[in-house]
C-alpha cells in the first residue's frame, strides 16, 4: 500500500533547526487516535513487543512523525529521548520507542544512526537549544567506546530502542522523501509524579491488524477518487 498523503494533523508539522540551520520537521500527538497513523501505536505486535521489552504493561506516551523532504530535510543531532522526557516528572527510564519506516531509509536520505549499547550509560545531561543537544564532552567519550550503526530500513521495517539510546540522523540529501513514524511508550509502573502536556498513565486499548488494514484500504480508496 502506498504511503498515505499527509493528513491535516501532519500538515501542521513544526520545524526543529539543526546545527547547520536546516529544519527537520516533526508532527506530534499524545492522544490515541483512530486514523491510520494513530492505529499503529495500538497494534498488538507493537504493544506486546514493547511490553516484553520494558517488562510489563505500557501506555501510549505520544507518537510523532519525522518528515524529511527531498534535499532539504534537516538533521537530528545526537540525543537520548529520556534526556527530553526526564524533566516531565518521570523518575525511571522505563521508556522506549518503536521506529517505523514509511519510506525506505538510507544513508543518503538521512537514516537513523545509533551508538550500539549506549543506553547502558544512563541519562546524560542535555543542553538548551532548538533540539536540546547532548553534553558534547560525554558524547565524544561515548563515540570512542560504542559502535556507530546506520539503521538502513525498508518500508514497513520497525526498530525498538530504549529511551537512553544515543541516536541521530543526517539531513536528506536524496530526491526522495523520508518519513518515519515513531510510537513512544512509558511503563505503567512509571507513571509521572506531576502533570505535564504528555499524558499520565491510562489503559491502552489494543486494536487488531484487521482494523488497521481496513482503515488503510479506506484511506487509499479515498485518495484514488
Amino acid at each position: 500500500m502506498p504511503r498515505p498523503e499527509p493528513i491535516p494533523r501532519l500538515k501542521g508539522a513544526e520545524d526543529r533547526v539543526d546545527e547547520s540551520g536546516k529544519a527537520a520537521k516533526l508532527a506530534m500527538w499524545q492522544e490515541e487516535r483512530d486514523d491510520l497513523y494513530g492505529m499503529f501505536s495500538r497494534c498488538p505486535r507493537v504493544v506486546d513487543s514493547m511490553e516484553q521489552f520494558l517488562g510489563g504493561e505500557v501506555y501510549h506516551y505520544h507518537s510523532k512523525m519525522s518528515l524529511k523532504q527531498p534535499n532539504v530535510g534537516g538533521a537530528w543531532e545526537w540525543h537520548q529521548d529520556y534526556g527530553y522526557w526526564y524533566t516531565n516528572g518521570i523518575l525511571f527510564p522505563y521508556m522506549a520507542s518503536c521506529y517505523i519506516a514509511l519510506d525506505p531509509a538510507t544513508k543518503e536520505n538521512g537514516c537513523l544512526q545509533v551508538l550500539k549499547g549506549s543506553h547502558h550509560i544512563g541519562r546524560i545531561n542535555h543542553e538548551a537549544g532548538d533540539q536540546f543537544e547532548i553534553d558534547p564532552e560525554r558524547l565524544e567519550a561515548a563515540k570512542k567506546r560504542f559502535e556507530l550503526v546506520y539503521c538502513e530500513m525498508d518500508s514497513g521495517d520497525a526498530l525498538f530502542f530504549h529511551g537512553n539510546l544515543l541516536h541521530r540522523s543526517d539531513m536528506n540529501r536524496s530526491e526522495h522523501p523520508r518519513w518515519t513514524l515513531i510510537c513512544c511508550y512509558n511503563a505503567a509502573r512509571n507513571d509521572p509524579y506531576k502533570e505535564h502536556h504528555h499524558p499520565r498513565y491510562s489503559h491502552l486499548e489494543k486494536c487488531p491488524d484487521s482494523k488497521i488494514r481496513g482503515i488503510g484500504r479506506t484511506q487509499s480508496d479515498s485518495a484514488g477518487t
